[in-house]
């Protein structure tokens, strides 16, 4: 996962323990350097006293025990047995080399060989030159055991070098390694214990800065303008936070001020749509009524031989007129007023079946997957949208030569599929928009309430209905229905 894809809170947290775990390295680091730092200064001062002190003890020898002349060549003799008393009495192994760098004498005793160089390499040579007769070699581990070298000028009574000194001290860091161990333990004890503290610390930081942003996105996320939505109230808030808050109260009194005038202005302007609705739809058949009334009224002769004949047609007529109106009455209702649902266990391949049996199309073929699909439905309801639907392919399928039209009904495990696929003019895309808003229709009678209230049926189900269509081609309609 992403960063950024985080939430604001753990953001935070992390970054919070990020910081307190960098600070925490770098303390251990700067920590430890100091302390080797240290360390090698006092290494380094050890062999500094201890090279004055051998120093001072070669010089005194020279000066009073000495009875070769202090020449190069008498090195080996100057120093045949006095290196090993000064190397015994200093703790530290003493080697004596020519002006040439080559290894006259060495205080190193034993079967062991001693590592210390044969020859002198030209940049310790150089490097004694250069360093005012002195100079530090870094430290070398051999055998497991840390070496730190000097060497400086053996000089006679002139000053004059006739010799080089090297002295040889083998440090023992044991003490200070082990207090280093003890000093680190004892900081990880602490930094383990400041670790979980910070946790918990951060933790709490955390969630408390981004209390007051996760109610105000509850909130918002809760906003919705089909309803009353209640204003954010925090105490102690930010400022930073304060102004957010008052922003979104003030929303929500001008969203519900919205709210409340679309919804007046939406009950007004269905009502306005289904008053023109009904209005047109009831003039249809009063136009033809009238017509008839006015010419029978004109005409009529009591008299006529055939005045019974005509009393009979014209009460026909009028009777049939008024069905019409009863009809258009009737689906209104039924739209406005959605029958409850009557659940029970059903065959639903059966009850397709005696939905189709109403239509007298021979192009008209039924296809159940299943001999036997039950489930908990309204018989009647299902009945309705099955007619419905098919009656509405037949009437896309008036002006086609070769007609088919074909119901498929199966079932998955949790779902009724009920599929009604024609071979029609098909619907296009601009009027596939509106197909099941009420009112719409592309056919020039019918009052565009049909699918509308096929929605709602599914719709209250829990179900759905789809539709695929291609102009010239067909449309397939495809209605789901939950078993239980």
């Amino acid at each position: 996962m992403k960063i950024k894809q985080l939430s604001f809170r753990i953001r935070i947290f992390l970054a919070m323990i990020l910081l307190i775990l960098m600070a925490s390295v770098l303390i251990a680091t700067i920590t430890i350097y100091q302390y080797k730092e240290q360390t090698d200064e006092y290494n380094r001062g050890r062999l500094e006293r201890k090279e004055e002190s051998v120093n001072a003890a070669i010089n005194y020898w020279l000066n009073s025990g000495n009875t070769f002349p202090l020449e190069t060549k008498n090195l080996p003799f100057i120093f045949r047995d006095k290196i090993y008393e000064i190397a015994n009495i200093e703790k530290s192994e003493i080697n004596i080399y020519d002006l040439e760098g080559r290894l006259v004498k060495s205080s190193h005793s034993g079967f062991v060989k001693s590592d210390a160089p044969v020859i002198l390499s030209d940049t310790i040579l150089q490097g004694i030159s250069d360093n005012a007769n002195h100079i530090f070699v870094n430290i070398k581990t051999i055998n497991d055991k840390s070496y730190q070298s000097s060497y400086s000028y053996i000089t006679d009574n002139k000053f004059k070098p006739f010799g080089i000194l090297n002295l040889r001290y083998v440090q023992d860091n044991e003490e200070q390694d082990k207090d280093l161990k003890e000093f680190l333990y004892r900081l990880g004890i602490v930094y383990v214990f400041m670790f979980v503290l910070a946790i918990s610390l951060a933790y709490f930081l955390s969630s408390y800065i981004t209390r007051s942003l996760k109610a105000i996105t509850e909130k918002i996320s809760q906003t919705r303008l089909s309803k009353r939505n209640e204003k954010i109230i925090l105490k102690n808030a930010s400022s930073e936070i304060g102004t957010l808050v008052n922003a979104y109260n003030e929303m929500v009194d001008e969203l519900e001020e919205s709210a409340i005038k679309l919804a007046k202005g939406e009950r007004e302007q269905a009502w306005r749509e289904m008053a023109k609705q009904v209005a047109h739809e009831i003039k249809n058949p009063l136009t033809p009524m009238r017509l008839t009334v006015q010419s029978f009224q004109r005409k009529f002769d009591p008299s006529d031989p055939n005045i019974e004949v005509k009393i009979n047609e014209f009460s026909k007529m009028l009777i049939q007129q008024i069905d019409t109106l009863s009809t258009i009455a009737s689906a209104f209702s039924n739209f406005a007023n959605m029958p409850a649902q009557n659940r029970e266990e059903i065959d639903v391949v059966e009850v397709v079946k005696q939905a189709l049996d109403i239509f007298t199309e021979d192009y008209i073929s039924f296809f159940p997957k299943q001999k036997s699909i039950i489930a908990k439905l309204d018989k009647t309801q299902v009945i309705r949208i099955v007619t419905n639907l098919v009656k509405n392919s037949t009437q896309s399928l008036e002006d086609v030569e070769h007609k088919n039209l074909e119901v498929t009904v199966s079932e998955d495990d949790k779902n009724v599929c009920i599929i009604i696929a024609d071979n029609g003019k098909g619907i296009s895309d601009e009027d596939g928009e509106h197909v099941f808003e009420p009112k719409f229709t592309t056919k020039t009678s019918g009052m565009g309430l049909g699918l509308a209230m096929v929605k709602n049926i599914i719709e209250a189900y829990n179900g759905s209905i789809t539709f695929t269509s291609q102009l010239n081609t067909g449309t397939v309609f495809k209605v789901k229905l939950p078993k239980n």
